[in-house]
Order: structure tokens, then C-alpha cells, then sequence
């Protein structure tokens, strides 16, 4: 599909529903989804990667592998958006 959007386009009501013009605007919001996904999840990666816990205090120990636990679970949950994305846009690339 090879339709070129105005920077200002928004769909509107009145027009057909997912005509060629509104399709290709939402699959560019899904591409721009998926990649702000995929960029905070490389981010992700790197901050587990720096290295192990180096606090000395049990308490500040516990609350780093907690945010960790809690920032792999905000991961699983956008690795399964991401894959309802590419699923959308499947649909949409197929008409």
C-alpha cells in the first residue's frame, strides 16, 4: 500500500471507514508504537546488564531486585503488545 499522508492528516468520521488514506495512518501509529517498545525494552536490557547489585545493605538489595522484577514484568507485557501489533498490522498490510 503505497498511500502518502499529509503530516496533518487525522481521520475523520465522515470519510469510509479504514479507506487507504486512514489505514496507512494507523500503521504508521503502530510502527511508531512498536519501535518506542522495542527502544525502552533495549533499554531494559542494558540497565540489567551494567552488573550485579553491589549494595551492601540487605534493604537496598531487596529494593533494586524488586524494581528489576517489576521492570521484566512491564517487558513480558510489552513483548506480548508488540506481538499484538505486528498482528494488526498484518491484518492491515493484508486488506
Amino acid at each position: 500500500m503505497n498511500v502518502t499522508l499529509s503530516p496533518d492528516y487525522r481521520p475523520t468520521a465522515k470519510e469510509e471507514f479504514m479507506n487507504p488514506a486512514m489505514a496507512e495512518y494507523f500503521r504508521q501509529k503502530l510502527l511508531n508504537w512498536r519501535g518506542e517498545l522495542l527502544s525502552e525494552s533495549d533499554e531494559t536490557l542494558l540497565l540489567l546488564q551494567e552488573g550485579g547489585i553491589q549494595e551492601p545493605d540487605i534493604g537496598d538489595r531487596a529494593t533494586i531486585e524488586s524494581d528489576r522484577a517489576l521492570e521484566l514484568r512491564t517487558r513480558d507485557r510489552a513483548r506480548k503488545l508488540i506481538s499484538k501489533i505486528d498482528e494488526a498490522l498484518e491484518r492491515i498490510d493484508s486488506g
